[in-house]
Order: structure tokens, then C-alpha cells, then sequence
């Protein structure tokens, strides 16, 4: 099978991610200006310029509101998977209430799309050492993947010993793990999408997908919607530190992600967890 890299985007609009998640209430977003749709649609454009496909793990809460978008996805070659919800980090769950998550947010989706939805990924790779059964939970429900760990060290989210290339987590069950990819910056680890691909050089994301594929793995690669979207509402409430992550480089984002598309082979995560699994059978 031809080695293509995962090109992955986390569909999640600008108030629901993780470094607002303790300024504004989850009771609020629908109050909210939602720019999800049109950002997304422009992620799209862009795909279709560059003539690749990805896969859009996708809020439950924004396929409820926004189904027409779900089913564009879908119509364009895109794989549409879970991110749960409503962005509630994994480890903040019970596995009965991580059941009931999985669920609900799969069956707005597939609603959505019209397809089935295969994998996941966990809000802020919060799958770590503090959830030993999620895996299970998700195999229980037949997802044929997850990409839900960022094996390093980071004060949101991670998990630092666990594996960098995928991996079977359960013994006796067929799904697939496939960890962020990981890039290295003046001695320090980070993962190769998001915050840190806007931030730093084209260079950093780009030397760790050659290094992947040198190896003949596939890199692993994600980005948000909103991060296209200079334009977007400020939060004057949250921590500086917060602010500073979320709003740097926003008008940069689009260029960089051209420049990166075009330098590497990419496509779908269900066909870098396919390509995995016939090697680890």
C-alpha cells in the first residue's frame, strides 16, 4: 500500500477548545457566534485546491447544528470521525459516561453524513495513563482506530511513554491506535500539528514528517478550523498564557498549510490505520 501521511483536522469551533474550556461555559456556546462552518468550508476549498483528501474528526455538538457541513465533508472524499461531543477531555469521564458520549456523538454524525464513522479522537489526546479502559470502551463500541495520544509531556495533555508509532492496545481486539507525530525543537518534543506547527518554522513539522516516512511510517498531522480564522472573537477573559496559544500566528495558518500539503503525500487516517493494521497483523 502506497504510504500517504494522515492529514487530520479537529472540526471544533473557536470557544470550544481546551485552553478556554474554564472561561466560557459550556451553557453559553449556543449564545455564541458560530464560525465553524465557514471555516471548515474554507479548510475544505483548500483541500480541493491542493487535491487531497483528509479525515475531519468532528464534534457531535457541531453535527447536531451543523449537518449540511457533515454531509459536504463526506460528498468531497473526506473520512468523517468522532471527537467526541462536546470536547470533554476523556479523563474527566467515567467509562459509562465515555459510552454515552461515544454514542451520541457518533449517531449525530452518522445522521450528518450518511456514512459510517469509524474512528475517533480523543479532545486534547486526553487518553492517557489516567484512562487504562478507554481503549476497551472504544473497541467495545467497533471503532477500527483511535488517534487520540500525543506521547510527550505538555501541561494539557499527554502521555510520554507510550508508543510513537501504531499500536494494538488491546491483545485480544483488532483496533488500532495511531499517535500524533512528533517533532523536535531545540531539545524539546512537540507535536507536529496545531499550536505548535503555527508557531514555530515550516521546517520543525516538516523535518518530522520526512523523519516518519524515512522510516516508512506515516506521519500523523492535525489542525483546527479556527486556527484559519484571524478574524474570530477575542477572549479577553482567559489566562495570557491561553490567549498567546490560541490567537498566535492566525493569519499565517493558511499559507503554512499550503506549503506543508504540497511538500508530502497525504490522505485519509482510516487509510494509514488500514496500512497499519496489515503490517501488525
Amino acid at each position: 500500500m502506497t504510504l500517504r501521511n494522515g492529514l487530520s483536522v479537529d472540526v471544533e469551533d473557536w470557544f470550544q477548545v481546551g485552553a478556554f474550556e474554564t472561561t466560557i461555559r459550556r451553557d453559553d456556546w449556543d449564545g455564541l457566534e458560530r464560525r465553524v462552518e465557514a471555516n471548515t468550508d474554507r479548510v475544505l476549498d483548500l483541500f480541493a485546491e491542493a487535491g487531497v483528501q483528509g479525515t475531519f474528526f468532528t464534534l457531535g455538538w457541531v453535527a447536531e447544528r451543523h449537518p449540511r457541513l457533515i454531509r459536504r465533508i463526506a460528498e468531497a472524499g473526506h473520512e468523517v470521525a468522532s471527537h467526541g461531543w462536546d470536547h470533554a477531555r476523556v479523563f474527566t469521564l467515567t467509562p459509562d459516561q465515555f459510552r454515552v458520549d461515544l454514542a451520541r456523538a457518533r449517531a449525530a454524525l452518522e445522521d450528518a453524513a450518511g456514512v459510517a464513522v469509524n474512528g475517533y479522537r480523543a479532545p486534547s489526546f486526553s487518553i492517557d495513563r489516567r484512562t487504562p479502559w478507554a481503549h476497551a470502551v472504544l473497541a467495545e463500541a467497533g471503532y477500527c482506530y483511535s488517534s487520540s495520544i500525543a506521547p510527550i509531556a505538555h501541561d494539557h495533555y499527554g502521555w510520554p511513554d507510550a508508543p510513537r508509532v501504531p499500536f494494538r492496545p488491546l491483545p485480544d481486539a483488532r483496533l488500532i491506535e495511531l499517535p500524533i507525530t512528533i517533532a523536535r525543537v531545540l531539545g524539546r518534543e512537540v507535536t507536529a500539528g496545531g499550536g505548535f506547527f503555527r508557531l514555530l518554522p515550516h521546517g520543525v513539522t516538516d523535518r518530522a514528517v520526512r523523519v516518519a516516512n524515512a522510516g516508512d511510517e506515516a506521519a500523523i498531522f492535525y489542525f483546527h478550523p479556527w486556527e484559519i480564522d484571524p478574524g474570530q472573537p477575542r477572549v479577553a477573559g482567559a489566562p495570557l498564557k491561553s490567549r498567546l496559544r490560541h490567537y498566535a500566528r492566525l493569519g499565517a495558518m493558511a499559507g503554512k498549510l499550503r506549503r506543508l500539503i504540497a511538500a508530502h503525500r497525504w490522505g485519509r487516517m482510516d487509510a494509514v490505520a488500514e496500512r497499519a493494521a496489515e503490517r501488525l497483523a
